[in-house]
């Protein structure tokens, strides 16, 4: 494997004996693939509170999608840290775009990362594969062509918890919610599902992100005698939320129920104080054979177990490079409407596909975590309890906003 890196970014260029004599032979041919290589930048939280479940795992995923995949293209995967900033998210990007010819940007870790580039890719025609951009909005209001929401979606969290956690017994819900567009967009998107399913929303504390002190919003809480604390959030916000919630004793009177959680998240909670929690999941790595192969190689890599996230990228990379080496071409619109024709059939999804308002349908997986003494190594953290139907969890069509839906 070849490493460049640069400023911001750092390139990896898939390069093994066997197949750098294909890509060199398809090069020649290659008249409909721009500068004869397929670049796919992979724009992430490196050094923040995201890089373990985005990160570079995420640009490892990439990396092992275009080794699977290229069959006889040349492939480049470029990465970059976006530093939690939407402004310099788009400056990398635009520079993408501009100067460096990259095709396609995969993770987009963040929201307020996604929305800042989203229009740029609309107007350069490049494909956005959304991993870690979660809000609904993105197959609703804010819906473009050219991006597909791969991996999960607020609404989806939100169907699945509230259906859940009101099986369970769970009917006064209180909301701790992160200032940022995914958090409000999971707390509206859970609210919507709570009331459907007969519970009651008592209050919605928001806070801002990276908060190192939650007790005044804890305390509210608890005043509130809900019980259920609903935490919209991700990483190192809900992290410490359940940590301190647990201080508080508040496990002892209501479910703490992180909206939007990964295997890296409940890692460093620990199963002792997450024990219990419910978690809607787009992956997880030991649900079957297929899923602990593909886990088992990434963990050589990156010396993790891979987040849902991490699986998303993989692939949706590998379904668009299939899609440019069935068309012979990497403009975008030509690839979108290959990747809207093909199913995805993989170890992350099966049958699933591109619907109108660019939300990719797969199952999901409701997931609760284990108690103290149950896990048999350091990531074996869940129970899968239900498989819960693609479909059965994105907004109907009917009720969207996207202008792509034809009503």
């Amino acid at each position: 494997m070849f490493i460049r890196s640069v400023a911001l970014a750092s390139t990896l260029l898939v390069s093994t004996a066997l197949t750098t004599m294909t890509w060199a032979q398809s090069a020649e041919t290659a008249g409909g693939i721009s500068n004869g290589t397929v670049k796919i930048g992979v724009l992430t939280d490196l050094s923040g509170p995201a890089s373990s479940s985005n990160g570079m795992g995420s640009v490892i995923a990439a990396q092992m999608a275009a080794e699977d995949a290229a069959n006889g293209l040349k492939v480049e995967v470029v990465s970059a840290d976006h530093q939690g900033k939407p402004d310099a998210g788009m400056a990398i990007a635009g520079r993408w775009f501009d100067v460096e010819g990259v095709d396609a940007v995969a993770d987009m870790q963040g929201s307020p990362i996604g929305f800042a580039v989203q229009n740029l890719s609309k107007q350069k025609s490049k494909i956005m594969l959304l991993s870690g951009s979660t809000s609904s909005d993105f197959s609703g209001k804010a819906c473009s062509p050219l991006s597909v929401q791969w991996t999960v979606d607020t609404y989806g969290l939100a169907q699945g918890a509230a259906k859940a956690i009101s099986a369970a017994g769970g009917k006064k819900w209180y909301f701790l919610t992160v200032d940022q567009a995914y958090g409000h967009a999971l707390t509206r998107d859970t609210i919507e599902q709570v009331k459907k399913n007969g519970g009651e929303v008592l209050g919605n504390s928001v806070f801002p992100s990276r908060n190192s002190d939650f007790s005044s919003v804890l305390l509210r809480a608890q005043s509130t005698k809900a019980d259920v604390i609903a935490i919209a959030s991700a990483s190192g916000d809900t992290e410490t939320a359940m940590k301190q919630a647990e201080e508080f004793g508040l496990n002892s009177t209501a479910k703490i129920v992180p909206l939007q959680s990964t295997v890296q998240d409940m890692k460093g909670i620990g199963v002792k104080t997450a024990q219990g929690a419910y978690e809607v999941a787009p992956f997880y790595w030991d649900r079957n054979e297929e899923t602990r192969a593909w886990a088992k190689r990434f963990f050589e890599k990156a010396k993790i177990m891979p987040s849902g996230f991490h699986a998303g990228v993989y692939s949706s990379v590998v379904h668009y490079l299939k899609a440019v080496k069935a068309t012979g071409t990497d403009d975008a619109n030509t690839v979108m409407k290959q990747m809207e024709s093909q199913k995805v059939n993989d170890f992350f999804a099966k049958d699933g596909y591109i619907r109108a308002d660019r939300k990719m349908i797969h199952d999901m997986y409701l997931l609760q975590v284990k108690k103290p003494g149950e896990p048999k190594g350091e990531w074996d953290l869940y129970n899968v309890l239900q498989t819960l139907p693609g479909e059965s969890l994105a907004r109907p069509l009917a009720e969207s906003e996207c202008s792509l839906v034809q009503k």
